[in-house]
């Protein structure tokens, strides 16, 4: 048999199915921190503005149930204003970013690295709302074009009532008596008149 000399690499009987898993491990944790770094961090900022709306959140009426004021946990955690609104940090974990959202999609109502900014606008975005509700309950409208004056109603007519079953009947054999009483009259004219002819028709029989 003849040398081709080809150099064979041999095979690495040290390597181990349990090394590769540990390597994956190692990498999994090292991203989990990365992770939950970022998770930490976001929260930290949100529980500040939270802090920072402490005064605000304290104002609102005890009665309005409709506002959470809570930050949650989870991947990214939120600053929750209401069921649609709420405080998110972005992607460079220093810009927060208030959205609502809507039938249209989610909208941004403020953005900014600064949290006095976002933080006035949620404190806005509040006051709108109780506001809202205190017109709700009180059933006041604006109209939608000013000094629009509405024509005078006209009232309709009231409806004819019905007459009563004993009127009816009355006016019904009223109405028979004077059917019957022409009748009566309409003979006696026809008898007056073919009275001559029927005297000179027996004469001559």
């Amino acid at each position: 048999m003849k040398d081709t000399g080809e150099n064979i690499t041999p095979i690495d009987t040290s390597r181990k199915l349990s090394d590769a898993v540990r390597d994956v491990k190692n990498a999994f944790a090292d991203r989990d921190d990365v992770v939950v770094d970022m998770r930490e961090a976001h929260r930290m900022r949100l529980d500040l503005l939270a802090a920072e709306l402490a005064p605000v959140f304290a104002d609102v009426p005890a009665d309005m149930d409709n506002f959470d004021f809570v930050v949650s946990s989870g991947l990214q955690p939120r600053l929750w204003i209401d069921a649609v609104s709420h405080v998110a940090m972005g992607r460079d974990r220093r810009t927060y970013r208030f959205l609502r959202d809507t039938r249209i999609g989610r909208v941004v109502l403020a953005e900014s690295t600064d949290m006095k900014p976002v933080a006035d606008q949620v404190t806005r975005y509040v006051a709108e709302r109780i506001v809202e509700r205190q017109r709700m309950m009180e059933g006041g409208v604006e109209p939608a074009v000013a000094d629009l004056k509405r024509p005078a109603v006209v009232e309709a007519e009231p409806p004819l009532q019905a007459a009563a079953p004993g009127k009816s009947w009355s006016t019904f054999f009223a109405g028979l008596g004077f059917v019957a009483a022409g009748a009566l009259v309409g003979l006696a004219v026809a008898a007056a008149l073919f009275w001559d002819r029927l005297m000179a028709m027996k004469i001559s029989f």
